[in-house]
């Protein structure tokens, strides 16, 4: 993931820059009257509440930021962090999206993607206006159907 950041900020921007205010598919974000900013933190919730939705997907985030998650979640008044395992990069009309993800055991990861794909660019144009040019997915992880039970460490009796 971090190749593709090192370069997708230009290509956002550059993007953005060639479509101007003429020449580009109509948008309600930049007008006559004005212009509308959306943070990289509401596409990345929309994004990542998308992502979560479809069928297959276990978790969002790799190990590290869903210990953290976790540990947040069980502080009182702690909320669940509905961007974990999302990164943005939004321009004016445009948005690329990097997702990290835990697939379910037995999804076929090739449908998987071009499900969660479908879903985020789908949830994130509608409710931004904004062009999503990449979705990347990095599957972190297969969740096993046995893993839910071994929250605890087991321990062995040897008599």
């Amino acid at each position: 993931m971090t190749d593709t950041t090192s370069t997708r900020p230009a290509t956002v921007t550059q993007t953005s820059a060639a479509h101007g205010t003429t020449g580009a598919r109509p948008s309600g974000l930049v007008s006559d009257h004005g212009a509308t900013t959306i943070a990289d933190t509401v596409v990345s919730k929309i994004a990542g509440i998308a992502a979560r939705d479809v069928s297959g997907v276990f978790a969002l985030g790799g190990g590290a930021a869903r210990a953290v998650g976790a540990l947040r979640e069980r502080i009182p008044g702690g909320r669940v962090n509905h961007a974990q395992g999302v990164s943005v990069e939004v321009g004016e009309r445009q948005a690329a999206i990097d997702i990290e993800l835990i697939a379910e055991y037995g999804v076929a990861i090739s449908d998987l993607a071009s499900a969660v794909r479908r879903n985020v660019i789908a949830s994130v144009e509608r409710m931004t206006g904004l062009e999503v040019t990449e979705v990347n997915l990095e599957v972190a992880d297969v969740h096993l159907p046995e893993e839910d039970s071994d929250d605890e460490p087991r321990t062995v009796r040897v008599q």
